[in-house]
């Protein structure tokens, strides 16, 4: 592939994150250009895959697309990989950091779920399906931008799980738009709310309380990720930068709790400002 080529899937990358996940498109801001390249790569592979239930209407193509993805991770796939630019800089990174394709292939196993309308069972089942994927993602991200370390994986998971809980939540209007449930049922019954409830995407007391656990939850595992990060090695702290607009929307939240159905996106501006003042004063000393 010529320099002008990779260029251009570099590029790519960089607007299909920036569009869909501006999240950690902005978080990539934060670090040396050829280390932000390898996260684009990273952040663009976990848009395509996630992007899948949306592209799809019934699971089989959803379930094409993503062996698609598992065949190009173990090299099986025999053509159309250099036509595709998320694909072309995901092996580049994988050959030049040595990222154990095995994570994520892990994630897009995970995603599976995301095909069907089979409701999440459990808190156990939830508290795995975010550390195989939000939580790989922080994993990788460590790798990338400081070669990670003995304490990682454990690390990510708690993180993964703080912020796959928000997104829980953030997903409420459309997941009850797709009756699709990854509220896990457990957590439900136990409140006494019902599917059909959470599908009417209308607010009650008993969903209130609901909300108000995962949002808890979702405190808890931030907590135990800040203590364990304030003992990691500083070079990889940047692949955690995200951890701060899950501490700024909790306390959002806290203030202004709002309906869950009604969308309350955070702005661009709010994000690149707390990104910037989490960088400057660090996150990770609490301050």
């Amino acid at each position: 592939m010529s320099e002008r080529d990779e260029a251009g899937d570099a590029a790519f990358c960089a607007g299909l994150v920036r569009e869909h996940d501006f999240d950690r498109y902005a978080s990539t801001l934060f670090v040396a250009p050829e280390i932000r390249r390898a996260l684009l790569s990273l952040y663009a592979f976990n848009v395509e895959v996630t992007r899948i239930r949306d592209l799809v209407t019934q699971p089989l193509p959803g379930e094409v697309r993503l062996q698609w993805w598992r065949d190009t991770l173990t090299g099986h796939e025999h053509g159309g990989v250099e036509g595709n630019p998320v694909a072309a800089e995901l092996l580049l990174t994988v050959q030049r950091f040595g990222l154990p394709a095995e994570r994520l292939t892990r994630l897009i196993d995970e995603h599976q779920f995301d095909l069907y309308n089979d409701p999440m069972p459990t808190m156990a089942a939830l508290d795995g399906y975010l550390s195989d994927t939000n939580g790989a993602l922080f994993a990788l991200a460590a790798r990338l931008v400081g070669g990670g370390f003995e304490g990682i994986d454990h690390l990510a998971h708690h993180a993964g799980v703080a912020l796959g809980l928000l997104q829980v939540i953030s997903s409420l209007p459309r997941d009850a738009a797709h009756r699709q449930l990854y509220v896990p049922l457990e957590l439900l019954e136990r409140h006494g709310v019902g599917q059909e409830e959470m599908f009417a995407a209308k607010p009650t007391p008993a969903i209130d309380v609901v909300v108000a656990e995962l949002r808890e939850q979702a405190g808890q595992h931030l907590d135990h990720t800040l203590e364990l990060a304030r003992e990691a090695p500083p070079a990889v702290r940047p692949a955690l930068l995200t951890l701060a607009l899950v501490r700024r929307d909790l306390a959002v939240a806290k203030r202004r709790p709002g309906d869950p159905f009604q969308p309350q996106p955070r702005s661009r501006l709010a994000t690149l400002w707390t990104l910037w003042r989490a960088a400057r004063t660090s996150i990770f000393r609490g301050r």
